[in-house]
């Protein structure tokens, strides 16, 4: 049974930090690319950060230099290390794992999300 949990969400103040981690279960993680989302009610889901099979990662313009995924393939949990947070990063945060396709991990499976609050 291919599971996602995120945890690792709560309340912050403004320039505060957080660490979300995603224990992934149920799939090789050497052969799934990972993924942070994020979602506001109201907006469009935003992908936030992502890491490939090969470790290399990627970042939304608006979180470059504040947040920092990784992974620790051994315990098969990703982690999104987020600094500097600002009201404007309160979000829905979720987990997403897919196999990597032309350009772009395919994800197809997701968590059920952890809430970020920044005020």
């Amino acid at each position: 049974h291919v599971q996602l949990v995120e945890s690792g969400g709560g309340s912050v103040q403004t320039g505060g930090s957080l660490r979300l981690s995603c224990a992934a279960s149920g799939y090789s993680s050497n052969t799934f690319c990972m993924g942070w989302f994020r979602r506001v009610p109201g907006l469009e889901r935003e992908g936030v950060a992502g890491i490939g099979i090969d470790g290399r990662t990627a970042y939304a313009d608006s979180v470059k230099g504040r947040f920092t995924i990784s992974q620790d393939k051994a315990k098969s949990i990703v982690y999104l290390q987020m600094n500097s947070l600002d009201p404007e990063d309160s979000a829905m945060y979720f987990c997403a794992a897919g196999p990597p396709g032309l350009g772009a991990c395919q994800y197809a499976l997701w968590g059920q999300g952890t809430q970020v609050t920044v005020s």
